[in-house]
């Protein structure tokens, strides 16, 4: 019986509080109801109850005139707030607890029937109880007689009714072939039975065990258990000691538990103790309980307020349309837990979606030809839409500005549009959106305190990895470095020979040049003219002194120069880059001053000190020395300006040059001899230069095994180096995924199908494409045409590259070089400069471009690549549904089940969706039932879509209710394929008749 109050919400399911076990004034046992007028205290308690009674099973043994007394206060206008009033007959069984007590059973009926008080009356007619011979059936007449019968000295009615009912007992096998042949008492009523132990099942648990079949019959026969204790209701759902699967074989099925204040006194009525409330979710009507059964964990809940799902900030409790001829109704409730949005093609469903997300400012890039508001645009005018929250918060967006709306970093729902969803589930999604989706769930999946201040993944991603890059990065200058070395090295080496037949060039030049210099000298000069080469050759060294000794004070002042910039200007910006760098570490200005760069030592003194001393050096070899004879503007050529006994090499550069020039105007016979000599004594001062520096290089390039030793095992060391980097990227995404990996693992069913691995990837073709590159394949030799390079490398170096550490790759590399080096000279291009190639390919064998690290997603053990887009559809819903817990915006899915089989959808995906609607509102657009039904949506709008009206939009309308609705029901039998199947199959599960 209904009251003042809609029993049928458009917002679908929601929570309300019920008292399914509740007894009135005049109850036929144990009735404390006292005063002048026990129904107004009862009544009033009722309509003062808070929280709100919205539903009563008015309840009396062996009888339903208590809530006919009821339903007539509701006709005349008490109770207006009570939605729902149905009838609790107690009944007692003839099975003893071992409290001494009978067990206590209830029949829960349906008032949904006008005729439902006659049908009740004539079942509880088949129920009999025979006391000294006679017959007493279940009706206040019979149990009057009965309890005179048993205390002949009762002439009151009402005390003989009780006593009637405390003597009455119910047998258990009468009460089950009553029900069976009785199918309006099939359809309209429930069973249930008191789960305590003084009156309840609990108590056979301790009796003889003669009674375990009983116990287990009468709970296995009942739909509904009467308790409030938390270990009763985890063993009713299969977390206690029996499992699933015991219940079902065991106890035909799970069992929701529900309790009532079981009032017997005005003091009670409303008030369960411990404030043990019942909450039902569902609409006011008895159908909700069929519901219950059907759904015994998700339905009903006890405790002193409901469950909470999505927070008040996170959901939406309208959306409101204006200025939208084509909307028949303005504004469309939604439910704050799973809302499904079913309809025939064309209806308007799409276009609800987009209206929500357009209120959310999510829509703009989900506009594309399948979306309603781009289609429809030419048509909407100024139509807006606004959407409501639970907080009081409002968001909105007139529908032609979708397109223009500034993007916020987080929209405030998450809207998966269809094409947004087949993107994601098809091929070309793998290389961006996909991933890009998963690396923002792993991103959520990071306690706010482990996100280092970051907003994204890649951000996050971009610190975790700064010091294994820059390590990578610096190891490959080195490397660089080291190759470029190395190959200059090996090129003078190769230049060895044309070093000394140079040696050997000059040195017969120079022997030539003397003699013919010899030729010049007159008879009796020889003398002269060993001397003249004593002096040339000490003139010669003493002249590579002073040049040596002015490249140092040149190499002294331009240190100098370079310590005065590195000052001024190198070590400011240095530290200025730092700062800028680490600008988070919150060191002040006096901190970051102990970080300014600048030499360790007395540079400046010691500089000036070495200038000083380097131009003091210049001016005593090049002279003059305050000793050497004074300059003559005529001077004797015949006397010696040096005498015959001193050391030259102590001798002043001037002098030495003086000492020449008076030398050889004595030894040349005529002024001509004399400036053939002269410029042959020069040709020979300059030959014996260039043979020193040729000397000096074949001495230096004699060194060369020995550096070319060193380079390579600098390389070898920078490239393990680049390989350690590596791993370190690795072990740090490793521990980055880790979160989501914990995750995935703790889970059961489909979810632990998933699995993310860190994998280290390497693009062989990549490597040997840019190898081939520097090669002319046409030459006869092992690299001769495209490919064979490839297929020695994946011999040879992709194991090594793929799976091995940094000794491991680099050793792989080495014999690789090793082995190939003189085949890689094969291939050199003709006309090619040698030093130019070998440095290329020096840099392209000891490249790591071609390496990276990345994660692999793999789904029963598949990598997601691999995976049709049906179940790459599965993994998107998986993500968005189980793994993304961070997320409690409004989820908008715009028919994922294009991309997945129904099968898939029921055995993967049923599950997480009831999950997921727990902890945040989803709003689903779908044609299949098994999303609708299976999932237990909480509400269901159905869109429906006028005749076409020219120049126009037709008229769009959103009928909303739950599935307890019978008119619902009936759109989703009526509109989605195998939704009435889906119905039955749902019902059967729990025994319960829909």
């Amino acid at each position: 019986m209904a009251g003042a109050i809609d029993t049928q919400n458009k917002r679908g399911s929601i929570w309300h509080r019920w008292d399914p076990h509740i007894h009135t004034p005049g109850t036929a046992l144990n009735n404390q109801y006292t005063g002048t007028d026990p129904w107004e205290s009862f009544l009033g308690a009722i309509e003062a109850s808070d929280p709100p009674i919205r539903a009563l099973g008015i309840t009396d043994y062996f009888g339903i005139e208590r809530y006919e007394q009821v339903v007539e206060q509701q006709r005349q206008g008490r109770l207006a707030n009570v939605g729902l009033i149905f009838p609790n007959v107690e009944l007692r069984l003839s099975i003893e607890t071992s409290k001494a007590s009978a067990v206590n059973i209830h029949l829960l009926f349906s008032p949904e029937d006008s005729d439902h008080v006659e049908q009740i009356k004539r079942f509880l007619l088949e129920l009999d109880f025979s006391y000294q011979g006679g017959p007493y059936r279940c009706q206040r007449s019979d149990l009057i007689r009965l309890g005179r019968a048993h205390q002949p000295s009762l002439t009151d009615d009402e005390a003989a009714r009780s006593e009637g009912a405390n003597q009455f007992k119910v047998k258990l096998d009468q009460l089950t072939e009553a029900w069976a042949k009785n199918n309006w008492v099939k359809k309209n009523a429930l069973i249930a039975v008191a789960g305590g132990e003084k009156d309840g099942t609990s108590g056979l648990r301790d009796a003889s065990a003669s009674f375990a079949a009983s116990r287990k019959h009468v709970e296995g026969i009942a739909n509904i258990v009467f308790s409030a204790t938390p270990q009763q209701i985890n063993f009713w759902l299969g977390k206690g000691n029996a499992s699933v699967a015991e219940l079902e074989s065991q106890y035909n099925g799970l069992k929701p538990c529900l309790h009532g204040s079981d009032a017997h006194t005005a003091s009670k009525v409303g008030q369960p103790d411990a404030s043990r409330f019942c909450w039902i979710k569902g609409d006011l009507s008895f159908e909700s309980l069929r519901q219950v059964c059907i759904e015994p964990e998700e339905r009903v809940s006890i405790g002193g307020i409901p469950p909470r799902g999505a927070l008040a900030g996170h959901t939406i409790n309208t959306v409101s349309v204006t200025n939208a001829p084509w909307i028949s109704q303005g504004t469309i409730e939604l439910n704050a837990g799973l809302v499904a949005v079913i309809g025939a093609r064309g209806s308007g469903k799409t276009a609800l979606a987009d209206l929500i997300a357009a209120g959310g400012l999510a829509l703009s890039p989900h506009l594309n030809e399948r979306s309603f508001i781009l289609r429809a645009k030419d048509h909407l005018g100024d139509s807006a839409a606004e959407l409501h929250w639970a907080s009081g918060e409002k968001t909105g967006n007139r529908l032609t500005q979708a397109d223009m709306e500034d993007l916020l970093d987080t929209p405030y729902v998450q809207y998966l549009s269809q094409q947004f969803v087949d993107q994601l589930c098809s091929a070309e999604g793998l290389d961006g959106a996909l991933v890009k989706e998963i690396e923002r769930v792993i991103f959520n999946a990071h306690a706010l305190t482990d996100r280092l201040g970051t907003d994204s993944f890649k951000d996050l991603l971009d610190i975790r990895l700064e010091g294994s890059r820059q390590k990578r990065e610096r190891q490959q200058q080195t490397l660089t470095r080291a190759s470029a070395d190395l190959t200059e090295e090996r090129v003078k080496k190769d230049g060895l020979k044309a070093l000394e037949k140079d040696r050997d060039e000059k040195k017969r030049a120079i022997e030539k040049d003397k003699n013919d210099r010899k030729s010049l000298i007159a008879k009796g000069n020889e003398e002269r003219a060993a001397r003249h080469e004593q002096v040339s050759l000490a003139a010669d060294e003493k002249r590579q002194q002073v040049e040596h000794a002015k490249r140092r004070n040149q190499a002294l002042l331009h240190l100098q120069t370079d310590v005065l910039d590195f000052r001024s200007r190198q070590a400011p910006a240095m530290l200025a880059d730092l700062k800028e760098e680490r600008d988070e570490t919150g060191l002040n200005a006096t901190d970051w001053e102990a970080f300014k760069v600048d030499y360790v030592g007395a540079v400046d003194s010691l500089l000036t000190e070495r200038i000083k001393q380097a131009q003091l050096l210049i001016e005593t070899l090049q002279g003059p020395a305050k000793t050497d004879p004074p300059v003559s503007q005529s001077p004797d050529s015949t006397i010696a300006l040096i005498p015959q006994d001193a050391n030259l090499s102590n001798q002043t550069l001037s002098l030495l040059e003086r000492e020449l020039t008076r030398l050889r105007t004595l030894v040349g016979v005529d002024a001509q001899n004399a400036k053939r000599f002269t410029a042959l004594s020069d040709k020979i001062t300059k030959a014996d230069g260039a043979l020193t520096k040729v000397l000096q290089q074949i001495e230096r390039v004699q060194g060369a095994d020995e550096r070319i030793r060193t380079l390579v095992d600098a390389r070898r060391v920078a490239y393990a180096g680049i390989f350690e980097a590596i791993l370190e990227e690795e072990e740090e995404l490793t521990a980055l995924y880790a979160p989501i990996k914990e995750r995935i693992n703790q889970s059961a069913g489909s979810l632990s199908k998933l699995a993310f691995s860190v994998q280290r990837l390497v693009d062989l073709d990549q490597w040997a494409l840019a190898g081939e590159a520097l090669l002319d394949l046409r030459t006869n030799g092992p690299f001769k045409g495209r490919g064979e390079l490839l297929r020695s490398a994946r011999d040879g170096l992709r194991p090594a590259w793929a799976t091995g550490n940094a000794a491991q790759a680099a050793t792989a590399l080495f014999e690789f070089v090793k082995a190939n080096e003189a085949a890689l000279r094969t291939h050199m291009p003709e006309g090619t400069d040698f030093r130019a190639w070998a440095r290329s390919v020096s840099d392209w064998l000891y490249s790591t471009d071609h390496i990276t690290v990345g994660y692999g997603l793999q789904y029963d053990g598949a990598n997601i690549q691999q995976l049709s887009p049906g179940t790459r559809g599965i993994v998107l819903l998986l993500l968005y549904l189980a793994i993304d817990e961070e997320d409690d915006r409004p989820l908008i899915i715009d028919q994922p089940e294009e991309n997945l089989d129904p099968q898939s959808i029921f055995q993967e995906l049923v599950y997480r969706f009831r999950d997921a609607k727990k902890r945040r509102q989803i709003i689903i657009v779908t044609h299949n039932a098994n999303l609708v039904v299976n999932t237990d949506a909480d509400q269901v709008i159905v869109a429906t879509c006028g005749p076409h009206r020219p120049g126009q939009l037709p008229l769009i309308t959103y009928e909303s209710g739950s599935l307890e609705n019978s008119r619902i029901r009936q759109h989703v039998c009526d509109i989605l394929e195998g939704g009435e199947r889906a119905f039955k199959e749902r019902a059967k599960r729990l025994r319960v008749g829909i």
